[in-house]
């Protein structure tokens, strides 16, 4: 239970309270009826006086099931394409290990394959095999001694695999002499004019995707990871399922929207069933491909209340990324109402994500109700130490390493 249901809870709890049942002398009656009453009140004036002192801001710890997040920054899963065989390297250390010294609350692998044939580039980190555990676990051990909470995303690129790193000009490679392989997807349909053809899945390999979620998921738990987060967005697999845009199926899998979530569900459900239950699942998706006649906001609604019930614990709301042909309106921000309309509808908790880069405004984003987490990206690669950063801006007690703290306060003096 998320810290706003429990609240809401309470006061539903208070006001239940049925007088004339308690038996009790009329003047105690109206007595304790006044109590209750100035109670209802009184909370009643601190909701107003939180409009203008929220009690939970960007520096509020945030406890999803058994885990405690120190604060609602979250470093988003960004892929580095610098991964050896999917093997996690000492760049991965150093890259994630210095966000979690830099404060972050929640630091989150980046888009883990969970198949050799669903990382997006030879370069992707993976999880498809027992020897992949270790050097992931390193990464999960030093982000946890800094105080943060290690996180990791498990994904299948699907149809938008196989491709150069995007310093190397990010085209397919599709041969094996190139260092490719074949791409699969939903449907024969190409991401882009000139990409390979990929092979539609048949109800057999969406199985063995499935399995193969669920092995990685084993993995990553055995690596000592505290949140699992399902990539559905982007435009890869379990994304091109649910829009209309690139599946085309005439099968369980495809035509309505029940069929079209059918995959990522029983992804989501089959890692419930594994996951501990004092362990946060999150699942990140695309609010919007931007097009008409794809996936929309309204779907994803849909989705995120079907997600809920299933027990995922939190919807990480981006958006996009299905078709080249999307006429995103790129500002501050622009995602964030998506988050909020998800958060308030289905009463989920949310992430927000997208061009967030001053300390206010991702405050303004949590003490106003749009998200509960805000998930930062190219942000934290410009500044590691933008948590830290955010602390002294907001007034709090910067959390520095000891190793650093000592001389840091000192000098400050």
């Amino acid at each position: 239970m998320s810290d706003y249901e429990q609240n809401n809870s309470e006061k539903s709890a208070i006001s239940k309270t049925n007088f004339t049942e308690k038996n009790l002398p009329l003047d105690s009656a109206v007595s304790l009826g006044q109590s209750v009453i100035q109670t209802i009140d009184e909370a009643q004036c601190h909701c107003e006086h939180d409009r203008e002192i929220p009690q939970v801001d960007l520096l509020t710890a945030l406890t999803i099931r058994g885990v405690t997040f120190r604060n609602r920054i979250a470093m988003s899963p960004m892929c580095m394409y610098s991964a050896q065989d999917g093997f996690a390297t000492d760049f991965h250390l150093v890259h994630l290990g210095s966000r979690a010294m830099g404060g972050a609350g929640l630091v989150v692998v980046e888009a883990t394959a969970v198949t050799p044939e669903g990382r997006i580039s030879p370069g992707d980190t993976g999880i498809w095999k027992d020897e992949h555990i270790e050097p992931l676990a390193r990464i999960a051990r030093f982000v946890e001694a800094q105080g943060s909470v290690p996180g990791i995303q498990l994904a299948h690129a699907g149809r938008k695999a196989s491709c150069d790193s995007p310093w190397s000009g990010g085209r397919s490679l599709e041969t094996t002499a190139e260092g490719g392989w074949p791409v699969v997807g939903p449907s024969p349909l190409p991401f882009d004019k000139g990409d390979p053809v990929p092979i539609a899945l048949s109800k057999a390999d969406i199985e063995q995707c499935i399995n193969a979620w669920e092995a990685g998921t084993r993995r990553a738990l055995i690596a000592g990871f505290k949140v699992i987060e399902l990539h559905a967005a982007h435009g890869y697999l379990l994304h091109e399922f649910l829009s209309p845009i690139s599946n085309h199926r005439n099968d369980d899998y495809g035509g309505s929207l029940e069929n079209r979530m059918r995959f990522l569900l029983r992804v989501a459900e089959r890692l419930r069933n594994i996951i501990p239950q004092q362990l946060p699942l999150f699942v990140r998706i695309s609010a919007t491909d931007w097009v008409d006649g794809g996936w929309d906001i309204e779907q994803s609604v849909v989705l995120s209340r079907r997600l809920k019930e299933l027990g995922v614990d939190l919807i990480d709301v981006s958006s996009g990324g299905t078709t080249l042909d999307a006429k995103i309106p790129v500002a501050k921000g622009y995602q964030i109402p998506f988050a909020r309309r998800i958060r308030e509808e289905t009463g989920i908790c949310t992430g927000g994500v997208g061009l967030i880069t001053d300390q206010q405004y991702a405050d303004e984003i949590i003490t106003s109700g749009e998200a509960d987490i805000v998930f930062l990206g190219r942000e934290l690669l410009r500044e590691p130490y933008w948590a830290i950063k955010a602390q002294q801006f907001l007034g709090g007690e910067p959390t520095w390493p000891i190793q650093y703290g000592y001389a840091v306060k000192r000098r400050a003096k």
